[in-house]
């Protein structure tokens, strides 16, 4: 379902196509009564007939709604037109990370700033009990004016709360059953890739796959097919940067090597990356808060 210019969908009127995917149809669109553009993602009818996307696209409304913070996707309102179901949010100009890096690897003082921002949207969103579980650079937006969101909660799974306060998000999700791989090869953990139980320690291990890629612009564990992938994933580390003529303070390179630890089996393990709210090489006292687990 295709919907064309000045299509409305409840009060919102249809400006032009952003784009579409596996999740549904994403349009421009133009609220008459705040005046001004939205971002409309529409799961089209046929879909909206199949139960586990249709709990997806329910599922990330609801998780990216229960979050309030700069750095993730801001979510304004839902509805449904015509039996399908329709995600308002907020408008970004830019290109995802993926995109980016189709121009190659990026400077260590961009990619410093990105891994900030995008280490303080996961921290918020772990706090809120809340485990993204789909990280990659196809989900990371940079907008125009420097600020990275993260996108796509449709896999994320609610645990408890990391601060004891309780969020309005309703337990969404059923239990994912085991054995099931839910992910993206390439940038799963290894407990994902076994089809294990996940907590906030899968999500700092994709973040240090996307921070290997932003340095390096090549992809810590791309092979020839996604079973040879998630093997590598398993059972390898990542060329060094050296390898990719790329130099790195020894504290990042410390924080890339937590990230990626195989088993998350002690609370210390993949947990340097709260490192991240510091420059590394400005300091070498430790920050106040630590944001992980």
């Amino acid at each position: 379902m295709t919907l064309t210019s000045g299509t409305k969908l409840g009060p919102y009127e249809i400006v032009s196509p952003l784009g579409a995917g596996g999740m549904g149809e994403v349009y421009r669109a133009r609220d008459p009564r705040l005046k001004r553009e939205v971002a409309i993602k529409v799961l089209p009818q046929a879909f909206s007939l199949d139960a586990e996307r249709l709990r997806r696209f329910e599922q990330e409304a609801l998780a990216t709604a229960a979050l309030n913070h700069p750095n993730i996707l801001a979510v304004f309102d839902i509805g449904t037109n015509e039996g399908s179901p329709y995600v308002v949010s907020e408008l970004l100009e830019g290109e995802t990370l993926r995109e980016r890096l189709r121009n190659g690897s990026i400077a260590v003082r961009k990619v410093l700033d990105y891994a900030l921002q995008i280490a303080h949207g996961l921290a918020a969103a772990h706090e809120k009990g809340i485990i993204h579980r789909d990280l990659k650079p196809d989900n990371i937006f940079l907008t125009k004016d420097g600020r990275v969101k993260i996108l796509d909660f449709g896999l994320a799974k609610l645990t408890q709360p990391e601060s004891g306060d309780h969020t309005s998000l309703p337990t969404m999700t059923h239990a994912t059953e085991a054995g099931v791989v839910m992910g993206t090869a390439g940038y799963m953990s290894p407990e994902q890739v076994r089809g294990a139980a996940v907590d906030a320690r899968s999500d700092i291990f994709s973040f240090g796959v996307i921070l290997y890629e932003m340095l390096s612009g090549k992809r810590a564990f791309h092979r020839d097919t996604a079973a040879d992938t998630m093997s590598a994933i398993l059972k390898e580390e990542p060329p060094d940067l050296s390898a990719t003529n790329r130099n790195v303070s020894p504290s990042l390179d410390r924080i890339l090597q937590h990230c990626w630890k195989k088993i998350p089996s002690s609370v210390s393990t993949r947990r340097a990356m709260w490192r991240l709210i510091w420059i590394p090489s400005q300091t070498n006292r430790a920050p106040d808060r630590v944001c992980w687990p």
